[in-house]
C-alpha cells in the first residue's frame, strides 16, 4: 500500500489526485500578478515621457545637416526644371484687373550661406530663385486711379511692362495703358534659428502675389516635404502649407545655450543657370 492512497483507489484515480495537487501549487497569485501589471504600466509611462537629452553640438549639426540636404535637393531640381520648362500651374493675379497664367519654369538657382556660431561653421540662409515667363503680351487699359498700384504691384513681382497715358483732348489723363510681358520671379527662403532649434521658410510669390511666412520643427525638413514644396511651386498641391505647425501650438523646447558671438565666415551662390 502507498502512503496517502486509500486501498481501494485505481491508478487512474491517483494519477487524478497528483494533477489536482500539481495545479494549485502552480496557480499564480492574483495580487503579485496585478502589481507587476502596475509597474509596467508605470515603466512604460516613464520611458514615454523621458526625451533623449542631446549636446548642443548634436543639435547644431542636425539642423545644418538637414539644411545641407536642402541645398542640394533644390539645386538638382532646378536643374532639371531648368531642362524641362513645365507649365506651372498657377494664375497670378492683380486685384480684378489682371490674371497672369500658363506661365513656363524658365530657370532658377540656389544660394546659401555659412557662419561661424558655438565654434562651428553653421548655414546661415538657404535661398532659391526661380523665373517664370510667357510668350504671350498682355495688353490692358485702366482708369488712372488703378494706374499707381497697378504698377507698384508689377514692379514688386519684376513682371516687364510698358505703361503710356492715354489723353484727352484737353490732354488730361483718362486711361492707362499697360503692355505686361507675363513674368513672375519668385523665391523661397529658409533662416534657421539654432536658438529656439525652429526653420522659417518665407515664400514670396510662389502661388500668388504675396508672401507667406512658415515655421518648421527640424525633424520636419525631410525629402518628402521638400518633393511638396517643388509640388507646390509647380501648382501640383499644397500639401507644403498644411506641413507647417500653428504658432504657438505644442509644448516649448528647451532652446540650447549658445552665448558666443555670430561671425559669418563664408558665402556661397550657385551661379545663375
Amino acid at each position: 500500500m502507498l502512503w496517502g492512497i486509500s486501498p481501494g483507489r485505481t491508478a487512474e484515480c491517483r494519477c487524478r489526485q497528483g494533477v489536482v495537487t500539481s495545479l494549485d501549487m502552480d496557480r499564480p497569485d492574483p495580487k503579485a500578478s496585478s502589481l507587476l501589471s502596475r509597474l509596467r504600466q508605470q515603466s512604460d509611462a516613464v520611458r514615454a515621457a523621458e526625451t533623449p537629452q542631446r549636446s548642443t553640438e548634436d543639435i547644431l549639426q542636425d539642423m545644418d545637416q538637414r539644411l545641407w540636404r536642402l541645398y542640394r535637393f533644390l539645386d538638382e531640381v532646378l536643374a532639371h526644371l531648368a531642362v524641362i520648362k513645365p507649365v506651372v500651374a498657377h494664375a497670378f493675379r492683380i486685384d480684378q484687373l489682371v490674371s497672369l497664367s500658363g506661365l513656363q519654369f524658365e530657370q532658377g538657382f540656389v544660394s546659401y550661406r555659412r557662419r561661424h556660431l558655438a565654434g562651428q561653421e553653421l548655414i546661415d540662409y538657404v535661398e532659391a530663385f526661380y523665373r517664370l515667363t510667357s510668350s504671350q503680351r498682355i495688353k490692358l487699359r485702366v482708369p488712372p486711379t488703378a494706374v499707381g498700384n497697378l504698377e507698384n504691384r508689377l514692379r514688386n513681382a519684376g513682371t516687364p511692362f510698358r505703361y503710356e497715358a492715354e489723353l484727352d483732348e484737353r490732354k488730361v489723363i483718362k486711361a492707362g495703358v499697360f503692355t505686361i510681358t507675363p513674368a513672375v520671379t519668385a523665391s523661397v527662403r529658409f533662416d534657421p534659428d539654432y536658438r529656439s532649434q525652429e526653420i522659417g521658410v518665407r515664400l514670396t510669390n510662389v502661388d500668388r502675389f504675396e508672401s507667406v511666412n512658415l515655421e518648421f520643427r527640424p525633424e520636419q525638413f525631410v525629402e518628402a516635404a521638400f518633393e511638396d514644396l517643388i509640388r507646390m511651386m509647380l501648382g501640383e498641391s499644397n500639401a507644403f502649407l498644411r506641413r507647417a505647425p500653428l504658432a504657438g501650438v505644442g509644448a516649448a523646447r528647451k532652446a540650447p545655450s549658445i552665448d558666443e558671438p555670430v561671425v559669418y565666415r563664408v558665402e556661397k551662390t550657385l551661379r545663375q543657370r
